[in-house]
């Protein structure tokens, strides 16, 4: 592999000439990196699209292929991404539901709005692969007659599948009022009774650890109805019924459901399972009594979760800020806070709730400017990258908390060339400045020659257009591929260089 060829394809200041030389020569991985070019001329993605298939659907994923560039027999890949961008040509779909490869049918089956006589034709697929995709996005009439389909792979697909009819849904999560499934997985390939052991070594194998059989299908059984309960279109009366499961894993998806009633809410609450009260913890429909409740629940990860659940009032958010490690992360329910709310969040005694409310990015100027002014090191950190901080403020976030702060303030959209350069030189040094400067756009020339020191922000600075011409030429020769790859792609290099480099030279 070629780097500083990969980089010159995404160098966005490449000549139209050169761009054409490369094409000329460009192997699939090259041709790809081509591919993402939002400046090719037709003649070009032409030339590309030609190289083959998997080119063509990148291409056609872009918008940047039609139909009329596509024969569905020379690359049946590109057709299915038409098609399923809406874009392809019916008439394709009958010889491609027929197609001797699986992986074509099988994709064909996830495209939308398929003929009627094309539906048929994939549902009575002899792979079951082919049938279960089709049971995964088809319609809800479809999905009604493969809820019957005697194969337990497809049932499973039908109870993912939100078109399919409630009734059916109940059907399937509760066992009754269909057939029972003849095969699966499983059985297809195994003798039963047998259960998969997570340490199997086959190479052709491609069962999930723990898929069983006993002739029953139980594995796949399980999966049919943890995906009903999933799947918001089941009827809730149905899924209730799963509260005192003995499987974890059907009581954790229950535990997410959005129409889950208070009281099945509370059920759950007391679950012996920490991780089906934390996912319980974080679903919005749980009501205020049962927030308060999680909130002094200390089981693995509960009120974690519980902080992320946007309906948390904010006064359990607070005391959860205090007794949990809620991490550097806008919480849904700080980022939805009144201006009055955010206000009160701002000028709390706790540090610990400051942070929150400082992790936003669209504080007002006197609140945000309060939070930079912080005492308290991780207050003023969260608040640091915040656009709109002047030069001033963050020179003196620096000063107040050096190490703890600099990088942050280094990320900081409006932070000044010369701040910038002084944190590189800041004593003791903090390796995270040198990334976050080698990333910012109004990086100096000499702040980058300090990130080319640091064997992480080498790359990052080697693709910055402010470095010097004459040291991104320097870089192609680097012994780091990366480092070499970056300073190809770096728009500011000269493009007599890029026309040396793109003859497989070097300066």
């Amino acid at each position: 592999m070629n780097h500083v060829l990969h980089g010159l394809a995404v160098n966005p200041s490449l000549p139209p000439e050169l761009i054409d030389r490369l094409i000329t020569i460009a192997d699939p991985d090259l041709s790809s990196e081509f591919a993402a070019r939002t400046d090719l001329t037709p003649t070009q993605l032409t030339t590309l699209a030609a190289r083959g298939d998997e080119i063509a659907v990148q291409l056609a994923y872009g918008g940047r292929l039609t139909a009329d560039h596509v024969d569905p027999a020379v690359q049946p890949y590109a057709a299915l991404a038409l098609l399923d961008e809406g874009a392809g040509r019916l008439e394709w779909t009958p010889f491609l539901a027929t197609h001797p490869t699986t992986r074509v049918r099988e994709k064909l089956a996830a495209c939308p709005d398929l003929p009627p006589d094309v539906v048929r034709t994939l549902a009575a697929d002899p792979d079951i692969q082919v049938v279960a995709e089709l049971a995964l996005w088809t319609t809800s009439d479809t999905a009604a007659r493969l809820a019957r389909h005697p194969h337990a792979e497809v049932r499973r697909a039908v109870a993912t599948n939100e078109s399919t009819p409630r009734a059916v849904l109940e059907m399937l999560i509760s066992g009754k009022g269909l057939p029972s499934a003849q095969r699966c997985l499983v059985c297809d390939h195994e003798e039963t009774p047998f259960v998969h052991e997570s340490s199997c070594q086959r190479p052709e194998c491609d069962l999930l650890a723990g898929a069983s059989c006993d002739g029953s299908h139980e594995s796949t059984v399980h999966e049919i109805q943890r995906m009903a309960l999933l799947n918001p279109a089941t009827p809730i009366d149905a899924a209730v019924r799963f509260a005192d499961h003995s499987s974890m894993l059907l009581r954790s998806a229950l535990a997410m459901r959005p129409d889950l009633p208070p009281s099945v809410g509370a059920h759950l609450a007391m679950d012996p399972v920490p991780g089906v009260r934390a996912d319980l913890a974080e679903n919005p429909a749980i009501d205020d009594a049962l927030i308060r409740r999680l909130a002094a629940d200390r089981g693995h990860d509960v009120r974690r979760r519980l902080a992320h659940n946007p309906n948390v009032p904010l006064d359990v958010l607070t005391e959860l800020a205090r007794a949990t490690r809620i991490g550097s992360t806008l919480l849904p329910r700080i980022a939805a806070a009144s201006p009055q709310e955010t206000a009160q969040l701002a000028g709390s005694r706790d540090p610990a709730v400051r942070m929150l409310v400082a992790q936003r990015r669209d504080l007002s100027a006197a609140i945000r400017d309060a939070l930079a002014a912080d005492p308290d090191a991780k207050v003023a950190k969260s608040v640091a990258p915040h656009p709109g901080l002047s030069d001033a403020l963050l020179r003196v976030m620096v000063a107040r908390h050096g190490v703890q702060v600099v990088a942050r303030v280094a990320a900081n959209p409006g932070a000044s060339p010369t701040l910038l350069a002084e944190a590189t030189r800041h004593q003791p040094p903090v390796r995270k400045v040198f990334r976050e400067v080698a990333r910012h756009p109004c990086a100096p020339a000499s702040a980058l020659l300090a990130c080319l020191t640091d064997r992480q922000a080498r790359p990052l600075a080697a693709a910055h257009p402010n470095l010097p011409p004459a040291v991104i030429a320097e870089l192609l020769t680097d012994n780091d591929d990366r480092v070499a790859e970056a300073a190809a792609s770096n728009p500011s290099l000269a493009p007599t260089v890029m026309s040396v480099a793109s003859l497989g030279f070097v300066p």
